[in-house]
């Protein structure tokens, strides 16, 4: 698992949806997280703002074959970036 402390919200000069998860209690970030996470379609991502360092929900997602980044907020918890794989991404890998 890769933390980065530089919290960006574009990728590839593409701005991403955001789902702020941090005020739901749990495990209201984890399900809505992954409901999100399973609507995507090969190549869509999405970036989910969590009250803390999400390493049940990245397992989460690494079982479903989601690639995911995660970036330290300075207020605390963490901004994850979901990507489904495939898509344009399929031809670089």
């Amino acid at each position: 698992m890769k933390v980065q402390s530089s919290p960006h919200r574009r990728v590839d000069d593409t701005v991403l949806p955001e789902l702020d998860l941090r005020w739901l209690p749990s495990p209201e970030p984890m399900l809505r997280a992954l409901a999100v996470a399973d609507g995507l379609l090969p190549g869509q991502a999405v970036q989910v703002l969590t009250p803390l360092l999400p390493t049940p929900l990245l397992d989460a997602l690494a079982t479903r074959g989601m690639q995911t980044t995660v970036f330290a907020l300075p207020t605390g918890g963490a901004r994850v970036l979901i990507r489904c794989p495939g898509g344009d991404d399929a031809a670089s890998t």
